[in-house]
């Protein structure tokens, strides 16, 4: 296995660790302490390809493979795990089911604009009873001859304050068999589309939202894919953004012993720096080795995604590595810095608090857990 990049995807990675670093970075406390969705930076990213990095050039997007991604979202995440989060979701869970399950007119109509950061996308799958078990979908559609009436109740939207389109899943009634999940392209600005907040511990700025549909009429061509498919769009979807999420989560990690590594440096104890005390030595090793297993895992991932039909396992185990190792780093930067981390408003406080999340959404460690052995026990 070779991941060393060719001059091309080192091109595009270098743009996205200069946007990172110039742009991204300097907001990244502001964008936490006031929770407002970062509009501005996420149509900067567009213009550099990231809001659209594995769509075609001639859909509107980057063009890119999924390792390249991989790489680039990891180096905004190292800034904004905020940022990083939000391209994922553009990217992974609207903008590639759009190119592998959209028609010709939905891909005209929203594809351009979703890679060039022009339009933003969500990903309404949760409801209240349906996270983990994400079948258990009650949000209903009802079909009728002018199209479909939705309405039900969707939890922890990400970029749904800021964005234009969301996809939305509902069980198709009259249903046929017990679950018609399909999936819909709803356009945010829709009569009977409400939006309240949902207040988040850490990656703040994400504009997550619940959305309240209330007889939400769409036409026939709302729907992306076939009646009763939906979950395999979803399920495809997040292959992908898992991909992404153990990326993001080895941004926030690295910068977390990143902030371990330099505190051991310049602190003094006893008359000597932090770092030469074998206890500290020890947890940054074993620190590094956990985030670089994860990172290779990662790669394995993002190789696969590009090869082969099907990466659920291989992404499954990237996620859950990923971002465990995250938290793990988080954590014990957190003790090495002691009091100075445990501020608030320290960086490392920033970061324990974001890293948390990348062991919940787009599926928790357990669902990870329950997919990795699904399919070594046969």
């Amino acid at each position: 296995m070779d991941f060393a990049l060719t001059p091309e995807q080192e091109s595009f990675v270098a743009g996205a660790r200069t946007f990172a670093r110039t742009e991204v970075g300097p907001r990244a406390a502001a964008i936490d302490a006031g929770g407002v969705f970062p509009r501005d930076l996420i149509r900067e990213a567009g213009r550099l390809g990231l809001t659209g990095v594995t769509i075609p050039e001639a859909k509107g997007g980057a063009g890119r493979d999924y390792v390249s991604y991989a790489f680039a979202v990891e180096a905004v995440a190292f800034a904004s795990a905020t940022v990083a989060v939000s391209l994922t979701v553009n990217n992974s869970l609207v903008a590639e089911p759009l190119l592998e399950f959209g028609t010709a007119k939905q891909q005209a109509q929203w594809l351009p604009k979703l890679a060039s950061g022009e339009a933003i996308g969500a990903f309404a799958l949760s409801e209240e009873q349906a996270g983990s078990d994400a079948a258990n979908q009650k949000t209903v559609a009802r079909q009728d001859r002018d199209g479909y009436v939705l309405t039900g109740r969707k939890v922890w939207v990400a970029n749904a304050e800021a964005a234009d389109v969301a996809i939305v899943f509902a069980n198709v009634e009259p249903a046929e068999k017990k679950r018609n999940i399909t999936a819909f392209l709803v356009p945010m600005d829709v009569p009977g589309l409400r939006k309240t907040p949902s207040d988040s511990l850490g990656v703040r700025g994400l504009g997550c939202m619940d959305l309240e549909l209330d007889a939400v009429r769409l036409d026939g061509n709302a729907r992306l894919g076939e009646v009763g498919r939906g979950f395999r769009v979803a399920m495809r979807a997040l292959d992908g953004g898992r991909v992404a999420i153990a990326a993001q989560a080895l941004g926030v990690g690295q910068a977390a012993l990143e902030e371990a590594l330099a505190y051991a440096r310049e602190r003094v104890v006893f008359n000597q720096p932090l770092g030469d005390f074998q206890a500290i030595q020890f947890q940054l090793a074993d620190l590094a080795t956990d985030l670089e297993a994860a990172r290779v895992l990662t790669w394995r991932a993002a190789d696969s995604r590009d090869r082969q039909p099907r990466a659920s396992v291989e992404a499954a185990m990237a996620k859950l590595q990923a971002s465990e190792a995250a938290h793990r780093a988080a954590d014990r930067a957190m003790q090495i810095l002691a009091s100075a981390g445990y501020r608030r408003g320290s960086t490392i406080e920033r970061l324990f608090r974001d890293v948390r999340a990348a062991e919940i959404y787009q599926g928790t460690s357990e669902v990870q857990r329950m997919i990795i052995a699904e399919e070594i026990l046969g």
